[in-house]
């Protein structure tokens, strides 16, 4: 049986991250894997999703997940749209890294493997939102976009938002580019804040600064970046909360691209009214 790992938001809501733990995919992504893009072979997947819909006790055709791009676009989940076939289901969720939905059990969520997803809940209007946000989603502000999308469609009042941010790369283990470092820094984030050198072995005593330099490497924080941005967006700070798990450091219970590879599995992190 699939072991998932559960986010409260009060009664009528299930939120959760699948683990590695308790499905039929084998190899790098054994054992839980659902997603159809990282080339896991398609019956391991089906079987994976029955088991995740049986525990869900909804529908496969309820289960939806887009194919994300590391791009900010969000997407409205409405009785419209599952009135399309299952192709136009999924040519409309090409390129989304973000879906919300009012529509009672129908479970959406987004995919990740170091990456951060973010669920959000408004208890007033009983909607929720599943964003993927990765370094190029967080620099994009997805989250941000994600909030505005809510507040858009259903009224949503940020300082109302529920928010969980679920397992990801961690500070200590997200070593970036300086272009990455550059990317965020010119997007107008508190540098400071958010990103830290760390050495990436020990610095002989007698190096100059520049031979010091060589030797140090830029880590970003991507679960603080989107818990500031969610607190920019008027979502109080008691209403966010963080897993704290990192997917490099726990790989063998979260699903890590850096750790296993890009042909291995993925996270599912969902969220159902």
């Amino acid at each position: 049986m699939q072991q998932l790992h559960y986010y409260d938001f009060g009664e009528g809501v299930t939120a959760f991250s699948t683990t590695r733990r308790g499905g039929y995919s084998t190899g790098q992504y054994g054992e839980f894997n659902i997603n159809r893009y990282c080339g896991d072979d398609n019956e391991h997947i089906r079987q994976n999703r029955t088991l995740l819909c049986r525990m869900l006790g909804i529908e496969d055709d309820r289960l939806l997940m887009p194919h994300q791009t590391h791009d900010t676009r969000v997407a409205l989940i409405d009785n419209g749209f599952l009135a399309l076939s299952a192709a136009e289901q999924q040519a409309a969720l090409e390129g989304i890294d973000a879906v919300m939905t009012e529509v009672p059990g129908l479970c959406i969520g987004v995919s990740t493997a170091d990456c951060i997803p973010i669920l959000l809940y408004d208890p007033e209007h009983r909607a929720v939102c599943a964003v993927h946000a990765g370094w190029r989603g967080t620099v994009g502000r997805i989250v941000q976009k994600a909030v505005t999308a809510m507040t858009a469609a259903y009224g949503s009042r940020p300082d109302m938002i529920l928010a969980q941010i679920g397992p990801g790369i961690s500070l200590d283990s997200f070593e970036v580019g300086q272009e990455v470092y550059d990317a965020f820094a010119a997007a107008g984030f508190n540098m400071s804040a958010i990103s830290r050198r760390y050495s990436s072995r020990p610095q002989p005593s007698s190096s100059t600064l520049s031979n010091m330099e060589l030797l140090e490497k830029w880590h970003i924080d991507l679960p603080a970046c989107n818990r500031l941005q969610l607190l920019d967006c008027g979502l109080q700070p008691a209403a966010i909360t963080l897993s704290g798990i990192c997917t490099y450091k726990q790989h063998d219970t979260f699903f890590s691209a850096r750790r296993l590879g890009i042909n291995s599995g993925r996270i599912f992190t969902g969220i159902m009214i």
